[in-house]
């Protein structure tokens, strides 16, 4: 009696999970029916948002419903990645952001709301950054070795901003001792954009930016680059250096944007949107757009991305744990 009965049972259920599991499975071919949500954890207005904002008008043309641009700063990207990592795997909802998410917070914090690697779905690489190392415009030296020089002199540490306690700018500047000597202040801001205002106005030394947030105040004449970080100079800035140019070794780390999925989300829905951003940063007006704004069109598979999270991530913590820098 009692293996007809749990024979029974198995057949009630495995009936009436059937239509959920056609309901599914429907939901997933029929994607997307509904406007899309891209959370970016960094201020509105900052380089990472306007690139999204560029990528997000693509997708929409191309997917057929509206793709929103959700800006949630703060904590070093913890803020917007968690309400992204805790949403449902629905495909209504992606993060796009910087390495950061994945490669330095799980060292700079002692203990993380979520786990990037379990949490969050590689969907695809956008995008290689540039980053510009700034200074006032009327500051007395023109590189870095005269910057040097210059701090040395000071008669205190050389302040310098970044968006925020471990992030690339950050540890960045924690090179500059490395690699120039002197002493060096780390500020942090939230976003480069408010870092760069303190540097025209003279409350701050030095800053790191996207060319997307400096250019306004190159333009205006109230702060100038110094260098560029990375293995070869940015197209949107050609006529500035790099730090390997400048005979200065070590910024050469990998920069990167790149969206994300709550785990659980079907392959299938990871797939579409994978295909879909790469056919968008493929298009040449976006691409261009991106160049412009000192960003790299690149796009990855799923599989890509993890492949370059699982080389960069350690490269990333042996950094952190020779500079001492933690968040609690």
């Amino acid at each position: 009696m009692e293996r007809k009965a749990v024979g029974r049972r198995a057949i009630v259920a495995a009936a009436l999970s059937a239509p959920l599991l056609g309901r599914q499975a429907e939901a997933q071919a029929n994607w997307p029916t509904k406007p899309i949500r891209i959370v970016v954890p960094f201020n509105p207005g900052g380089a990472i948002d306007a690139l999204v904002r560029v990528v997000a008008e693509g997708l929409s043309k191309r997917l057929g419903q509206q793709v929103v641009v959700d800006p949630r700063p703060g904590a070093n990207t913890i803020v917007g990645s968690e309400i992204v990592a805790k949403a449902a795997p629905d495909g209504y909802t992606f993060l796009v952001t910087t390495n950061s998410t994945h490669t330095n917070n799980p060292s700079l914090y002692s203990k993380l709301p979520f786990d990037p690697a379990k949490d969050l779905t590689p969907v695809s690489l956008i995008s290689l950054g540039t980053i510009l190392v700034l200074v006032k415009a009327d500051a007395p030296f023109g590189d870095l070795r005269s910057m040097a020089a210059w701090a040395k002199g000071l008669g205190r540490p050389a302040t310098y901003g970044s968006w925020g306690i471990g992030s690339s700018g950050h540890l960045y500047g924690l090179m500059f001792e490395r690699s120039l000597g002197g002493a060096y202040s780390h500020v942090p801001y939230r976003g480069d954009v408010p870092a760069l205002q303190d540097v025209a106005n003279g409350g701050l030394d030095i800053t790191w930016a996207s060319p997307t947030s400096a250019k306004p105040q190159i333009a205006a004449g109230r702060v100038k680059p110094l260098a560029v970080a990375g293995v070869k100079r940015s197209a949107s800035v050609p006529e500035v250096s790099t730090f390997a140019e400048q005979l200065v070794a070590g910024f050469d780390l990998s920069l990167f944007v790149a969206a994300y999925a709550p785990a659980g989300t079907s392959e299938e829905i990871v797939d579409r949107l994978q295909a879909a951003i790469k056919a968008v940063i493929d298009e040449p007006t976006i691409a261009q757009k991106m160049i412009e704004q000192g960003q790299t069109p690149i796009g990855s598979t799923p599989g890509e991305l993890a492949a370059i999270l699982k080389r960069e991530t350690p490269i990333w913590a042996e950094l952190i744990q020779q500079s001492g820098a933690k968040v609690e």
